[in-house]
């Protein structure tokens, strides 16, 4: 039963990292509208997906510890 408590602690770390990703994709993104104001249109979009990314890897180290789990 000390593998779940091992499983749960990968969890927190699927999580953190895709809060580290996200956190890291906007930062670069308003980096780059500070520096070139004209380009907001087409970084948005792209920002956007990396999110959308970051946050899936995190939601399917959840899902699948959660599997693991039940």
């Amino acid at each position: 039963m000390e593998l779940k408590y091992i499983a749960i602690g990968l969890m927190a770390l699927a999580m953190t990292g895709a809060a580290l990703g996200v956190g890291k994709i906007f930062s670069a993104y308003l980096e780059g509208v500070s520096r070139n104001p004209g380009a907001e249109d087409k970084m948005k979009g792209l920002t956007f997906i990396g999110a959308a990314f970051a946050e899936f890897m995190g939601l399917l180290g959840f899902v699948v510890i959660m599997m693991l789990l039940g």
